[in-house]
């Protein structure tokens, strides 16, 4: 490592027409990478959670294998799961925020990285919702703890000019990341379709762990900033990484505090709504796919299938297993007949009941026009079968169960990879706005610009060809904040509670945030439990979040040309 300039230039910079990145020498470059690496891989976690989500929660909260949980049951541990990860992510950010200061920005950044890969690999043998859960919490003290000894490491090393690019591209290329976790679920769930591997949302932790390895090129070279070397002598001991030296000065104390809300507002945002989108996509891929079965003939099938329940109740009984209702198919998109009249089905069965069609029929129905569409339904020819036609008839709705599972899977990837296109240059787009405007008015637009994307999205996105820029749209807009939040927090701090102070904005908001994917949930669940997608109006509900953060801005100090606080 000798002969490499370390040391970052504290003058202010100057107008120069060549590119920032003609100021980095080959030590730069090498700090840029790793710290890039690190978070890459980092938001590769995320990501890889954000998709595993909803099949690990169809798997872990079966009540039989093969068998669908209810939707509103996945929707509701899922953002419990969400909410336990965020706060487990803000619990570590603070530790490990100040050890950045205390015990230095490379050595943190090893034992993040560390403890992340090694919870991301155990949360595949999670066994319930709740040891997923607390894999999770346990994944996000290291996830937490990265970002902010991350950008510590790289604000103190750069030249002042190239700082705020080369944190933009720090902070864009965690869409690289995301972008990987996309594709790793894409070709897992491939797999899966075709019987290769068993569980897909398993492999794609076990893969997760696999950043451990950035591990040695960290220990190996890796050197703390000449700032932080300079700050660490002994007289400053006793105020490195110290909240009572960030809350007893003022102007911290004031960044700090306004940092925290424009985190939270941000954060909260994107965790608690944005990301959520994947699951609303869902809807919709959901929606085009079982249309394309009704046309292949499924719903007739599923309706025979019924028909024959009806006649044979005892079939019901004798059969070795039998779908769960949500898993067939109505003749029409929307209509519920299907698994409403299969469930009354297996109750009175349970109850040792017989009942005839016209009685199913009147017991379920609340209108003449809902009854009679029942009664035609149930209607037809007597359907012959057995025992062996019922367990047919279940294996084939099965099979098509876990091929449609699969399918929404690979596209729930394929949205995340959209989204992260609009992520990463969305990111970069802020790193220049930033460096002509400032810091305030970039971050005014896109406030503004990220609760108009996400309205636009929950509320407006019906059709499969939307994902393709809608999607886009909202990562650009959502993404475009965090571009920003790495390169301000940093500049808001002295070098001995940079590290301190950016994980307090940035973490202490995730404490705030993790509220936002149970109200999520909560809203979906009981507020808009009556409509047909509660999880559309949830979304631009609190899609107000992000007016919190433009409020803000006001007491924010602008920081655009000025060196980093010593």
């Amino acid at each position: 490592m000798h002969g490499f300039d370390t040391a970052a230039s504290p003058e202010e910079p100057t107008r120069s027409s060549a590119p920032w990145w003609k100021d980095l020498s080959r030590y730069h470059w090498f700090v840029l990478v790793v710290a890039a690496l690190g978070w890459l891989f980092d938001t590769m976690d995320q990501q890889l959670f954000n998709l595993a989500r909803v099949p690990a929660m169809r798997e872990l909260l079966a009540p039989a294998p093969g068998v669908s949980p209810a939707q509103a049951d996945v929707e509701f541990y899922g953002s419990i799961s969400t909410s336990i990860f965020l706060l487990g992510w803000a619990t570590g950010g603070l530790g490990f925020g100040i050890l950045g200061d205390r015990i230095g920005r490379a050595k943190t950044m090893l034992l993040t990285i560390l403890l992340y890969s090694a919870f991301t690999g155990l949360s595949a043998l999670s066994w319930d919702p709740w040891s997923f859960a607390a894999f999770r919490f346990l994944t996000g003290l290291g996830v937490g703890g990265e970002f902010a000894v991350g950008v510590a490491l790289v604000a103190e090393v750069m030249p002042v000019r190239a700082r705020p690019f080369a944190l933009g591209l720090l902070q864009a290329l965690s869409a690289v990341g995301n972008i990987s976790a996309a594709v790793i679920s894409l070709v897992l769930f491939e797999l899966e379709e075709r019987g290769a591997v068993g569980s897909a949302w398993r492999i794609m932790f076990v893969i997760g762990a696999l950043p451990a390895l950035l591990a040695i090129l960290i220990r190996r070279r890796l050197k703390e900033p000449e700032q932080w070397q300079a700050a660490s002598d002994e007289q400053l001991q006793k105020q490195l990484g110290s909240y009572s030296e960030l809350f007893g000065n003022p102007t911290w104390r004031r960044n700090a505090i306004v940092g925290l809300i424009m985190a939270a507002s941000g954060v909260i945002g994107l965790w608690g709504i944005g990301f959520f989108s994947i699951d609303l996509t869902r809807s919709v891929f959901r929606k085009s796919f079982e249309n394309d079965l009704r046309v292949a003939g499924e719903a007739e099938k599923d309706r025979e299938f019924i028909r024959l329940l009806v006649s044979k109740p005892q079939l019901l009984s004798e059969a070795k297993a039998v779908p769960f209702p949500n898993q067939l198919l109505s003749p029409a998109a929307g209509n519920k007949d299907a698994e409403v009249i299969y469930s009354e089905v297996q109750k009175r069965v349970k109850a040792g009941e017989t009942p005839t069609a016209s009685e199913i029929a009147s017991s379920l129905s609340k209108t003449d026009d809902e009854r009679a569409r029942r009664l035609e339904y149930l209607s037809g020819e007597e359907v012959s079968g057995d025992a062996a036609a019922v367990e047919g008839h279940t294996d084939r709705i099965s099979k098509r169960a876990k091929k449609l599972t699969n399918q929404l899977g690979r596209w729930a990837a394929f949205t995340s990879v959209m989204l992260n296109i609009g992520a990463f240059f969305g990111i970069y787009a802020f790193t220049y706005v930033t460096y002509y405007t400032g810091r305030k008015p970039a971050f005014a637009v896109a406030f503004v610009l990220a609760m108009l994307s996400t309205v636009m999205v929950f509320g407006y996105l019906t059709e499969f060809s939307q994902i393709f820029w809608m999607i886009p749209i909202m990562g650009f807009c959502h993404l475009a904040l965090f571009g920003g939040y790495a390169i301000y927090f940093p500049e808001l701090f002295p070098t001995h509670l940079r590290s301190t102070g950016t994980s307090f904005c940035y973490n202490v908001g995730r404490f705030v945030a993790a509220s936002g994917p149970f109200a999520l949930g909560a809203f979906s669940k009981f507020v808009f439990h009556g409509y047909e997608e509660p999880m559309r109006q949830a979304g631009v509900t609190m899609s107000a979040i992000f007016l919190i953060g433009l409020l803000v801005l006001p007491f924010a100090p602008e920081t655009k040309g000025k060196p980093l606080p010593e």
